[in-house]
Parts: C-alpha cells; sequence; structure tokens
C-alpha cells in the first residue's frame, strides 16, 4: 500500500516560487518512481515532472524545463517540485503520483498511486 500527500501549494504571485513536497507512505520508497501532474480548471490532468527511484534519471514537460526542478529524498520519503518563476499559466491542482519501476513515465495512465492533490494559484 502506497499512501502520498502533497503539501506546499498556496496562493503567490507571477515570478514567485513555491516548493511542493509529496510525502509517501511506503516501506520501500527508494523503490518507486515518482512524478508529479497538474491539472487547471476544463483541462486535463497533464504531466509536469518525472524522477527515477535513485533519483538519477528526471523528465520534464516542456513548459517545466528552466523553471521547475523535481528532486527527493529517499531516506525521508519524499520527493520534491522546485518551482520558480510561476506564471499564472501554471495554477493548478498539482498531484503527486507513484509507481514501482525503474522508468520514468511521464503519462498519467502508467503510474498506479495518486496523491489528493495540493492547490498552486498564481497571480498575475
Amino acid at each position: 500500500q502506497v499512501q502520498l500527500v502533497e503539501s506546499g501549494g498556496g496562493l503567490v504571485q507571477a515570478g514567485d516560487s513555491l516548493r511542493l513536497s509529496c510525502a509517501a507512505s511506503v516501506r520501500t520508497f527508494s523503490s518507486y518512481s515518482m512524478g508529479w501532474f497538474r491539472q487547471a480548471p476544463g483541462k486535463e490532468r497533464e504531466f509536469v515532472a518525472a524522477i527515477s527511484r535513485s533519483g538519477g534519471s528526471t523528465s520534464y514537460a516542456d513548459f517545466a524545463k528552466g523553471r521547475f526542478t523535481i528532486s527527493r529524498d529517499n531516506a525521508k520519503n519524499t520527493v520534491f517540485l522546485q518551482m520558480n518563476s510561476l506564471k499564472p499559466e501554471d495554477t493548478a491542482v498539482y498531484y503527486c503520483a507513484a509507481r514501482n519501476t525503474i522508468l520514468v513515465y511521464t503519462i498519467s495512465g502508467e503510474y498506479n498511486h495518486w496523491g489528493q492533490g495540493t492547490q498552486v494559484t498564481v497571480s498575475s
């Protein structure tokens, strides 16, 4: 069983930074590839970033490259998403996802564990 809890969301202004955290309640966190997805009102859930079990490989959506950084601390069963230079279009509910795999997936359907989401609102 895997339980994921996101935190760190909030209301910020354009250009600000925010760091999201995802705490995983699982015995073998280091065996899980992790991902961040987001869903804006009226839109489908989209890929943001992903990181391999060891943290050695990462993948980013085009909009996230250069602005967002995904990282993990396996000793603390936590994955992070550092978001810099936030834009109003980044406004969405951000979800943490996990799958026990050596691969790094960018498709939401590939993940089988999800958090409840945390709201990120960026004002102009």
